[in-house]
């Protein structure tokens, strides 16, 4: 083999195993390997593409992913209409369904057993190889153009490399997120203060319809094929189309059967019933379809559903079990969540002993009291509920559960904001739970990403008195000595802790932001208000008018910021963490002007473009222009796209500042 043959197969390799390695831990939230591992591979594939670029591929992964944004989403008619299927919950419907069939077309016949996920249904058009768009369902006949956003899919392929495949032809699947994968980004939203999903359906269908591709890009979300439509038959059967895909590199289920008879399908329905909750994904029943094309043909449609496909659903779990006592969880944020201790009771293959209560308004709309035999169910959701309480086994003289007035952990009276279901602990500098938290998200991954500092060791430094602020992990190394002395504290631990404590002082500041905890402030508005205000003084000393004014940043988010920023404790925080080298204030690109024929002139940029904001921007400040932060007199241009705020609209126009589109703004270049 040649050196350049050698290259090739080593570039390939590294891409196939960094795909795999980007599934398992976006995807999977199941990671094989350690960041350090995988960074180290994907710079040394980075370096051999741009050695030798004709033979990287396309959907490297060093390329970035999404970053488009969609303005609206266009309405598409299907070429085959997307019907839904006629449903049953009882082993005599699917008899007689088979009975219906054999009177048709004989017995000479068999079934495709299918997983029935629980997500998004899509269809997917691939030309020549490449996907030109990817459709939701809709109402059957026409859906949402999504394809942006269904590119960011790992488990989607945009181009296909190898196969037999039709010059055109159209795949449908569902679009769904993993239990583990649904868990940690709702715990996330849950600790920056904003809603969770009730399940991963919900979130896998609210991800799909953001505007941003670059955020979808960022949740991690999978899809199954499972039906092939062309011009003309490629294939006889489902089963053979299934396997044929499937070779193509689209990701088909490992769990399809092909049954011989009805009583197969009924032992595949009876199997997966007992073994679903073992899978990572969720589904809700198993989808049955005569396996020839031709029967399928002969069989037809009803005016709604193919007489040739069928599915059977299964029921949510549900038990009854008594309600022993209610326990309040302190989070990051100082939310106060209401959790149901239960008498033990078997629920979807698990033991089930614990159930949420998300908040006051939920043990009221329950009118729940103590020692309650109570209705939980697990459906969808990941975690327990309670769904209603049977009150003909109530006491006489049970007592309605109140809920806390006071933090259960540090005694502080509990808020609750107007507008909003949950109470909260105000003592965020004081409450233990709240400080542990916060410092363990500090040093999580996606904030300063510190190796060595994991929950349990942050909750034990806390405890011995090393911690008590985030900025005490700066100051760990002047405990070395007392460090040592603790037990799984070895001297490498010790120092890798400390490596990874010094290395995160370069974290940007965006991430620092993020790190910080402040209530609603996630990733994304972290990354947008320091691309807005650069330094942490300017934000500190933003109004109210200046934060809505960005791009995303509503009312709700920016009295957060200015609350936060009046505590002195935090402003205290901040500076030490400051004196300790960490980064507040973005990196500032140099500028290249390319004219200066908009110098002297002021801009906003508000809305959604088919160019990227960040992009109007550098053509702005290229030309000798000024972004401003708020629209004031000083404001010489409100460069305008669409689902811009009307508040922003209607200062402008009150003050007379032009309104123009980005097509005229490149007119004045």
């Amino acid at each position: 083999m040649s050196a350049e043959q050698q290259t090739k197969q080593l570039i390939e390799t590294l891409t196939a195993e960094l795909k795999q390695h980007n599934y398992n831990y976006y995807v999977l939230a199941q990671p094989v390997i350690s960041d350090y591992d995988f960074d180290i591979k994907l710079k040394e594939l980075a370096a051999l593409e741009k050695e030798h670029p004709q033979f990287a591929d396309p959907e490297s992964p060093t390329q970035r992913v999404g970053g488009e944004i969609t303005k609206e989403f266009k309405t598409v008619k299907h070429r085959w209409p997307m019907l839904s299927l006629g449903n049953t919950y009882n082993e005599q419907e699917l008899l007689d369904f088979d009975q219906r069939i054999r009177k048709a077309i004989g017995d000479n016949f068999e079934y495709v057993c299918e997983l029935k996920f629980d997500g998004l249904s899509m269809s997917m058009t691939y030309e020549n190889g490449q996907l030109a768009r990817a459709v939701t369902r809709g109402n059957g006949v026409e859906g949402d153009d999504v394809t942006t956003n269904v590119r960011t899919i790992h488990s989607v392929p945009k181009k296909l490399s190898h196969g037999s495949y039709p010059d055109m032809f159209e795949i449908r699947g569902e679009v769904f997120m993993h239990r583990k994968a649904f868990e940690r980004l709702n715990n996330e939203r849950i600790e920056n203060g904003e809603m969770p999903y009730a399940n991963p359906r919900n979130f896998a269908s609210g991800t799909m319809k953001l505007q941003d591709s670059a955020e979808v890009a960022r949740r991690p979300l999978d899809c199954f094929l499972y039906f092939l439509y062309t011009e003309k038959q490629v294939f006889k059967t489902h089963w053979d189309s299934l396997q044929a895909v499937k070779s193509w590199g689209f990701h088909v289920s490992e769990h399809n059967k092909l049954c011989k008879d009805i009583h197969e399908v009924l032992a595949f329905i009876s199997y997966w019933e007992e073994r679903r909750f073992d899978l990572s994904f969720d589904i809700d029943g198993i989808v049955i379809k005569v396996n020839s094309y031709a029967q399928q043909e002969e069989l037809g449609f009803t005016a709604k559903v193919p007489r040739w496909a069928i599915s059977y659903k299964y029921k949510a779990e549900q038990a009854e079990t008594i309600l022993e006592s209610v326990v309040y969880n302190v989070g990051r944020t100082g939310a106060v969540t209401p959790v149901a201790n239960l008498k033990p009771v078997l629920l979807a293959g698990t033991t089930v002993k614990r159930a949420t209560l998300h908040n006051a308004n939920e043990i009221l709309r329950l009118d729940l009291h103590e020692g309650d035999s109570v209705y939980v169910e697990k459906g969808g959701e990941i975690i327990p509920k309670i769904i209603s309480v049977n009150t003909a086994k109530r006491k006489a003289d049970a007592k309605p559960v109140e809920y806390v007035t006071h933090c259960p952990v540090c005694g502080t009276q509990l808020e609750r904001k107007e507008g909003e279901a949950a109470f909260y602990c105000p003592n965020d500098e004081g409450c233990p739970p709240q400080i542990v938290s916060k410092m363990q998200h500090f040093v999580g991954r996606k904030a300063m990403d510190i190796d060595g500092l994991g929950d349990e060791t942050i909750e034990t430094l806390y405890q011995r008195g090393f911690l008590k602020h985030i900025s005490d992990i700066y100051d760990l190394h002047k405990h070395y000595d007392d460090l040592k002395q603790m037990e799984r504290f070895g001297e490498k631990s010790i120092q890798n802790m400390l490596a990874g404590i010094e290395k995160s002082k370069q974290q940007p500041f965006e991430k620092v932001l993020f790190g910080l905890g402040i209530r609603y402030i996630g990733e994304t508005v972290a990354r947008k208000l320091v691309a807005h205000f650069k330094t942490v003084e300017k934000l500190q000393a933003a109004t109210f008018e200046e934060l809505t004014a960005v791009d995303e940043i509503g009312e709700r988010i920016a009295h957060s910021l200015i609350e936060y920023f009046e505590g002195e404790k935090h402003r205290e925080e901040i500076v030490k963490l400051q004196k300790q080298g960490l980064q507040f204030a973005a990196e500032e690109k140099e500028v290249v002007l390319q004219s200066d024929k908009l110098a002297g002139k002021t801009f906003i940029i508000s809305g959604t473009f088919e160019r990227s904001r960040e992009e109007l921007k550098e053509i702005i400040e290229q030309n000798g222009g000024k972004i401003l932060s708020s629209i004031s007199a000083k404001l010489n241009y409100l460069v305008a796209g669409d689902n811009m705020g009307p508040s922003k609209l209607e200062k402008a126009t009150k003050l007379n500042i032009p309104i123009i589109s980005d097509e005229e703004l490149l007119g004045m270049i």
